[in-house]
């Protein structure tokens, strides 16, 4: 509708009103009230758009005219635009304490509106109303009032809700806000995209981190609590490590662990080479016989084994022999050490020992020279092996004739 039918309507609904209360009057004296009428009455809007943040407040400013000689008994707000009887918005409990007039019954008619709602988006009419059965007015158009949000905290939706390695992944950033805020992804602290949707095609492990999408508008910005993707994929890394040597006594047994890296975890499987059926389950097993073996790790999305490893089973009396012999050649090596060491130590004290060790190792050898000892009795020579005769106290002494 436009404001010259709008001013049209008005002045009808007046004038019909004013035909019901009043004498017949000649219809050419009713066009002349039509035509003079229109051009008295109105409602001025200062905004005919208003944009408010939610819970803030907002005023519509206006001004109203009416006729000379009409007197204004009534005025108020309404935001629905029906007839006869509008509905008065002072009189609403939605609004009554929210709604504040701030004109007057002359010309201003502007309200406030406080702690603003996105129920409060409407469009507002003034309407007044005078002391004449004809004087009743209302604003068409009103004022259209919007509400926006900082925006709310955008949620991210995971399409598929199941990943598994390889698939293409869809994370979809669902914002209320008015306007519409912009979209950005962050992968951990990394941006990683502009839009509502972010795809992933060919997903990996190297995917696991946090997601995060951010919504801004001028009104502020809001990030979304982070999500994790769970992206699921087969065993890898199967291996098996020995709790020991690996060599066993028999009747004993050794513990093996297998190790795996998948998700969701793995179920382990044990197996002896050669064999078919498996020897146990879980993540360690206890060998309770030589071989070799392996673990299989398995889940919904496939499976790996590991290399065999070989545990060696030794009998009772094989080990006591091996540890006599090497109780024994230990014994040989510490006889080795000890003898070599007293023959060094020995050598050592005959070279401090000096010329007179020496002589007297000299007169022990000759002495025992069998020819010499019998010429030396026989000619009953001096004994050059007896020092003390060879020293100055003897030399004095007579010798026997």
């Amino acid at each position: 509708m436009t404001a010259a039918d709008l001013i049209s309507f008005n002045t009808i609904y007046l004038t019909l009103m004013s035909v019901r209360m009043a004498p017949r009057l000649p219809l050419i004296f009713l066009l002349m009230i039509h035509g003079v009428s229109s051009a008295d009455w109105g409602v001025s809007y200062s905004h005919s758009r208003i944009c408010a943040l939610k819970n803030s407040s907002v005023i519509m400013s206006c001004t109203y005219t009416y006729p000379t000689g009409y007197k204004i008994e009534k005025v108020f707000w309404t935001n629905s635009y029906s007839f006869p009887d509008p509905p008065d918005l002072f009189m609403d409990p939605e609004y009554s304490q929210r709604l504040q007039y701030l004109g007057d019954k002359q010309q201003n008619c502007t309200i406030r509106l406080s702690h603003v709602t996105q129920k409060d988006q409407h469009m507002y009419y003034f309407r007044f109303i005078t002391d004449k059965p004809d004087g009743k007015w209302i604003g068409h158009p009103g004022v259209t009032l919007t509400v926006t949000d900082p925006p709310e905290n955008p949620v991210i939706f995971i399409s598929p809700p199941e990943i598994v390695e390889g698939d293409s992944v869809t994370l979809n950033c669902s914002s209320d806000s008015n306007p519409p805020a912009e979209i950005s992804w962050f992968q951990g602290r990394t941006f990683v995209g502009s839009g509502r949707i972010y795809s992933i095609s060919k997903i990996s492990s190297d995917h696991s981190e946090e997601y995060k999408c951010r919504s801004i508008n001028e009104h502020g910005e809001k990030y979304s609590d982070a999500v994790t993707l769970n992206i699921m994929y087969p065993p890898r890394n199967v291996s098996v490590s020995i709790n020991g040597s690996g060599v066993i006594v028999e009747g004993d047994s050794v513990t093996l662990i297998c190790s795996s890296d998948s998700n969701p975890p793995a179920e382990i499987s044990w197996f002896k080479e050669n064999q078919n059926s498996s020897f146990g389950y879980g993540q360690s097993f206890s060998a309770p016989q030589g071989g070799r073996f392996y673990c299989e790790a398995h889940n919904q999305h496939g499976s790996q084994r590991s290399d065999a490893v070989t545990v060696t089973v030794k009998g009772r009396l094989v080990i006591l022999y091996i540890s006599a012999g090497v109780v024994c050649g230990a014994a040989v090596i510490i006889t080795i050490l000890l003898i070599w060491w007293v023959k060094k130590r020995n050598k050592t004290q005959v070279n401090h020992s000096g010329p007179h060790h020496d002589r007297h190792k000299t007169c022990n050898d000759e002495l025992n020279e069998p020819v010499y000892a019998n010429e030396m009795a026989a000619q009953g020579g001096p004994d050059i092996c007896k020092p003390e005769l060879n020293s100055p106290v003897y030399e004095n002494i007579p010798k026997r004739m």
